[in-house]
């Protein structure tokens, strides 16, 4: 799948790996997905393009580049929140659009509950932020609203994934970057990730 990109770094392969560990306690595993979020931000948007601009230093004037696009943060909430604040730690101009949507966990399907998004957009390019990419379900329903509003441009980022997810996200939406840190196995009876790292939103928030 040529828009798949899984993270080699090995600094994700470690933090996504302590991570994984059951005994890793939800202020550790905040840090560390605020770690691997700005890593993968840095990776997904090494080919923005950029405009050159004309400034001047304390001590003299200076040629520079500033990026051309306007960026959009897209979290799936509520575990997509806690990549946020990294991702805006780099992209600090960029505008958080706000979609609501929760697994049912018997149908698996998305459930729609908050919708503010602009129309016509407000951005040129939108990073949809989700930890996890289990069925898919949710991330398919948020990127096909964000293409209702009129946004051509996107990219999904998220920590893991099962092949099952991966592959729905490519049949529906072809043109979506794929960036993760890591590629699981499979998806089990109840639509978990395996070997996953549990849920993502109950680490973050010990809920």
């Amino acid at each position: 799948m040529s828009n798949l990109y899984v993270c080699d770094h090995p600094l994700v392969k470690h933090k996504l790996t302590l991570m994984r560990q059951k005994t890793t306690p939800a202020g550790m595993f905040r840090e560390l997905v605020n770690e691997i979020t700005q890593l993968l931000v840095h990776a997904a948007t090494a080919d923005l393009p950029l405009k050159e601009i004309s400034g001047e230093t304390p001590l003299a004037p200076f040629d520079g580049e500033q990026l051309v696009d306007r960026v959009g943060l897209v979290p799936i909430l509520r575990a997509g929140l806690g990549m946020v604040q990294p991702a805006l730690a780099l992209i600090p101009n960029a505008r958080v659009l706000h979609i609501g949507l929760f697994r049912n966990e018997e149908t698996l399907q998305p459930v729609y509950y908050y919708d503010k998004l602009p129309s016509p957009p407000t951005v040129d390019i939108a990073l949809v932020v989700d930890p996890m990419l289990a069925t898919g379900g949710s991330v398919r329903a948020a990127i096909a609203r964000l293409k209702e509003t009129g946004i051509k441009r996107i990219r999904f980022i998220g920590m893991i994934a099962a092949p099952e997810g991966v592959e729905a996200l490519h049949a529906e939406h072809p043109d979506v970057d794929i960036h993760l840190a890591g590629l699981d196995s499979h998806l089990d009876e109840n639509g978990y990730i395996v070997p996953g790292l549990g849920d993502a939103g109950d680490r973050q928030f010990m809920t």
